[in-house]
């Protein structure tokens, strides 16, 4: 089984496009979709909305996706094609406690894809690819953390000066953030690991 890891240095900057053109894409990888969401204080695990409801023990929601069409962006990856797309939410710092579910359904893909940064502390992927784009003043601190572990960087945006310059990069243009130099690259990746 082949994990790709998708994230970014900050929201709104193309993460779930790109997963969506690689599951497009590359529709034999017959890919497990995993879109993960860390909210704070104040939004509700099971549906990332405003809410006083968030207890310590109903920290954790997980939802299969079956539409195409419900608006969401796992259901973005089922519309790309993915045999099965799932959207994670706990509070933030509490993905540990969803690791269980999250490695119960790897069991049963064939090959996975996530939207997350986060998600690297508990998994080595066998590709990593994150979007940055230097005019974003934000730079979430989970992708600050992981980005010398990024085997290519996104670019959104300008010139980057943003990662280490040993990095392949590619440049992603909306509406087509996937361009065939990156479907290649992952391609070979994949076939070597």
């Amino acid at each position: 089984m082949a994990i790709v890891v998708v994230g970014g240095q900050t929201r709104n900057i193309g993460k779930t496009s790109v997963v969506a053109g690689l599951i497009a894409r590359i529709p034999e990888l017959h890919w497990t979709a995993f879109k993960i969401t860390q909210f704070g204080h104040g939004f509700c695990t099971a549906d990332g909305k405003p809410c006083a409801c968030q207890t310590l023990d109903a920290c954790v929601a997980v939802t299969v996706e079956r539409e195409a069409a419900s608006g969401t962006d796992s259901s973005r990856f089922v519309a790309a094609g993915a045999a099965r797309s799932l959207w994670v939410r706990t509070r933030i710092g509490a993905l540990a406690e969803a690791m269980p579910r999250i490695r119960h359904e790897l069991a049963a893909a064939e090959n996975a894809i996530f939207e997350s940064n986060s998600v690297l502390e508990f998994l080595q992927p066998d590709l990593y690819l994150t979007l940055v784009d230097p005019a974003a003043a934000d730079f979430k601190e989970s992708a600050r953390r992981f980005l010398d572990r990024a085997d290519a960087l996104l670019i959104a945006g300008g010139e980057s000066p943003l990662g280490p310059e040993e990095k392949p990069r590619f440049r992603l243009q909306a509406p087509e953030y996937v361009t065939d130099q990156l479907v290649a690259f992952v391609r070979k990746r994949l076939a070597a690991g």
